[in-house]
């Protein structure tokens, strides 16, 4: 399944403007070539910080859409400036740029206000469909992410409810089980709609459902079964 033709579309802001981006990235030859990605996917590049400190005064200062930020830079760390990013541009998501699928690591960024966490080293295109996903998802993460964060659960308690459908026979409709593949993808209620021809309230119904049925509180976790299970 390909990204949600609504996401596709979503160098644009639900007004049609493009979307603002502040890049943060101590490497600059990185920033360089992720800013001509981005901008040849319609989006717009506001400003360019070297370290947290700069990204931090910037996202202050411009208020963007999207903050995309390396956790490890020189200077001011990305994951300090993460803490602080929703204090000065509540409005804004962030996107993390790391090296490590760290499962630590990760469930540190989510904690610390990340709207999404994205391997430096995915393909062009992975990562490009990570940042424009972020405008509207709750959360966004790399396959390699999600597949890190099974490895830290661990396998499996067959007496869990969280466990592979095999093995806890969780009670999943075929709607259920699309809805739960869409969501795991990246994508939010309104674009799970969309692909599935449902409304927005029909799709946050369902996901209330599963949500219930496997004993998680919250997108992440189901991504996590739904690795488990297959399903993405």
């Amino acid at each position: 399944m390909g990204i949600p033709a609504l996401v596709y579309v979503a160098g644009m802001d639900l007004n049609g403007d493009a979307l603002r981006v502040v890049l943060a990235d101590d490497h600059h030859f990185f920033r360089e070539g992720l800013r001509d990605l981005l901008e040849e996917a319609g989006l717009s590049v506001v400003g360019e910080a070297k370290d947290g400190a700069q990204a931090l005064l910037l996202a202050e200062e411009l208020k963007p859409d999207l903050v995309v930020i390396d956790l490890n830079m020189s200077g001011t760390p990305g994951s300090d400036a993460l803490l602080h990013i929703a204090d000065v541009s509540p409005e804004a998501r962030t996107v993390v740029l790391a090296s490590s699928v760290e499962a630590t690591q990760v469930l540190a960024a989510l904690r610390a206000g990340a709207s999404a966490y994205v391997v430096k080293g995915a393909q062009a295109d992975e990562l490009i469909a990570g940042i424009r996903q972020t405008a509207s998802s709750h959360v966004v993460l790399s396959r390699a992410v999600i597949e890190a964060l099974v490895i830290h659960v661990g396998p499996p308690d067959s007496n869990s409810a969280q466990a592979a459908p095999e093995q806890a026979e969780v009670p999943l409709t075929a709607r259920e089980r699309d809805v739960l593949r869409l969501l795991a993808s990246g994508a939010d209620n309104a674009a799970i709609g969309l692909e599935l021809s449902i409304s927005p309230h029909t799709v946050k119904q369902h996901v209330t459902n599963i949500f219930e049925k496997l004993g998680v509180r919250t997108r992440v976790e189901a991504a996590v079964y739904a690795v488990r299970a297959g399903l993405v």
